[in-house]
């Protein structure tokens, strides 16, 4: 895999075998801030004054929606519970690479690093509020016990990766989510809004991230 730096600087990875970039071209770690952390998490937090929080994202990567998430709670009273799901997850010494610890706090960054590999064997407590368990599985092969309240729906266009987007694996994801829980992606299509909204979410169109107009903002009723 190639690295490729982004509108904003930061970099991302360009998978061949997908055919697609990690994260946008427009800026990789302003598109995770804006549609994971703004639109997701900060606002189901100011919505409901939730000080435990648990996220399931589909689709982990380099983890740089985690470490950002990780940054965004570290000054705030709000605990994180923290499950990805990875197909294929990337050797550790990528994600060293990415200079993602650039855009973090110092010590979020080397407590990522330092729990990765565990973290795909069993939940690692990164510290008092916040534990990460990637789940090295394919997305029709998750279970979990859990509910969730925030879903970061990360996987690669639908254009690349159409079977992440199916009827069938957006209803594996949406039995995990909390009633009120919120499900947010990048993307918005019709056949998207259609799908959710047949899994008995409310649907907002977000202001979108550099290079896209608008995202999906779903809330489980």
């Amino acid at each position: 895999m190639d690295f490729v730096t982004t509108g904003d600087g930061s970099k991302t990875l360009y998978n061949a075998e997908i055919g697609e970039c990690y994260h946008s071209k427009h800026g990789a770690v302003q598109e995770s801030r804006h549609v994971f952390i703004q639109t997701g998490l900060d606002y189901y937090v100011q919505q409901t004054g939730a000080k435990a929080v648990a996220i399931l994202e589909v689709g982990f990567g380099t983890g740089l929606n985690f470490v950002q998430t990780a940054d965004f709670i570290r000054e705030r009273s709000v605990a994180v519970n923290y499950v990805g799901i990875e197909g294929f997850p990337l050797p550790l010494s990528v994600i060293a690479e990415t200079g993602y610890g650039e855009t973090v706090d110092a010590g979020v960054w080397s407590a990522y690093l330092a729990a990765y590999e565990e973290g795909l064997k069993q939940e690692v407590q990164i510290h008092e509020r916040l534990q990460l368990h990637i789940n090295h599985t394919l997305l029709m092969d998750f279970r979990s016990e859990k509910l969730f309240d925030v879903v970061y729906f990360d996987a690669f266009a639908a254009i690349h990766q159409p079977e992440m987007w199916s009827d069938a694996a957006l209803g594996h994801i949406a039995q995990f989510v909390k009633p009120g829980g919120v499900f947010v992606t990048y993307a918005i299509t019709g056949n998207l809004k259609r799908s959710m909204k047949s899994l008995g979410f409310s649907i907002e169109k977000a202001p979108g991230a550099p290079g896209k107009r608008e995202m999906l903002r779903a809330t489980k009723l």
